[in-house]
């Protein structure tokens, strides 16, 4: 990892109003506790209107985002702190901007030669303009069943659905669309569910453990994700080495072909021939105490505190390199 500073001033973001406020309040808090462990100053802040200014006065070494959902993740904060010359744990705009489009992001990372389901992205206004049962015919017609509807942005598997009955889809599409205005429907792919973190630390992106997600409801909702006892997780996961290492691949070459840095997690199906298809990236996984990256990092035998400050250090190395 890099050599670390021995005292810097970290201002940690975390709350705001998407609807994974939650889950960014706990991120935050946990991101905050390992910081202050190491000896850290640590200010944890909502990004309200007067964050900005408040940046600009105080001039923290570091931003450390916990923010989830749309805030968070578009890469509109991450384009306003680069634009103040603040440094900041995390994927830069455009890249951020791409991943949090998951159907962007599918094609990309399909013409890299990664597998991803089948899929059609659906906007509201052509289920309300073409009608709503002529275009899931097609949908239909083109994916069959069962798949899987999730707004094209956004995380914590809120507004997801896993359809199996052709009658549950236009729900699951008006469920989607609660979360935004547009609705991504992915042929399922049956297998094995794992998700990989990758970190760079210094020395360049690698991957963590891949961790093996098995949902007692069999579904991976968000009440499965944060509520302690509704999902059991095999970390490493429960994958011969072969297989272990083509996801771990999957994982490193899709972060690289997004263009992520410093921190994101791969989420991934391995079906029966033991290949890994891609389902989506995040920029900024959750680290809540029940979150899949913290699990890997732990696994691994690496110390939470001395992996986000070392993550904090290569933002500062890297807002410094891009200055000079």
């Amino acid at each position: 990892m890099t050599e670390v500073s021995p005292h810097r001033t970290v201002v940690v973001l975390a709350g705001g109003i998407s609807h994974e406020r939650d889950v960014s309040l706990r991120s935050g808090r946990r991101v905050a506790d390992s910081l202050l462990k190491r000896g850290h100053t640590v200010i944890v802040r909502e990004p309200d209107a007067s964050l900005l200014s408040y940046l600009a006065d105080t001039t923290p070494d570091l931003v450390w985002p916990a923010l989830h959902g749309a805030s968070g993740e578009d890469g509109s904060l991450r384009a306003l702190l680069g634009a103040q010359g603040i440094a900041y744990v995390g994927s830069e705009t455009a890249a951020a901007q791409l991943a949090w489009h998951k159907p962007t992001a599918k094609v990309l990372v399909s013409r890299a030669g990664f597998k991803t389901p089948d899929s059609i992205t659906l906007p509201r206004e052509t289920f309300r303009e073409l009608g709503a049962s002529q275009v899931l015919d097609g949908v239909l017609k083109y994916l069959g069943t069962p798949v899987v509807v999730k707004p094209a942005m956004g995380g914590s598997a809120q507004g997801v659905t896993v359809v199996e009955i052709e009658g549950d889809l236009p729900r699951a599409v008006v469920d989607a669309y609660t979360y935004g205005e547009t609705a991504l429907i992915e042929r399922k792919v049956v297998g094995v569910e794992v998700s990989v973190g990758v970190l760079d630390t210094g020395d360049g992106p690698f991957a963590l453990p891949a961790v093996e997600i098995v949902p007692r409801s069999g579904v991976y909702s968000f009440e499965a994700r944060y509520n302690a006892g509704e999902t059991q997780f095999y970390t490493p996961a429960r994958l011969d080495d072969e297989v272990a290492l083509r996801a771990t691949e999957a994982a490193l070459g899709i972060h690289q072909t997004l263009g992520l840095r410093h921190i994101s997690r791969i989420d991934l199906i391995i079906d029966e021939t033991g290949t890994p298809w891609f389902l989506e990236a995040n920029v900024l996984p959750g680290l809540t105490e029940t979150s899949l990256v913290p699990q890997a990092i732990v696994a691994a035998g690496l110390n939470l505190g001395t992996v986000y400050e070392a993550l904090g250090e290569v933002a500062i190395s890297d807002l410094a390199r891009s200055a000079s």
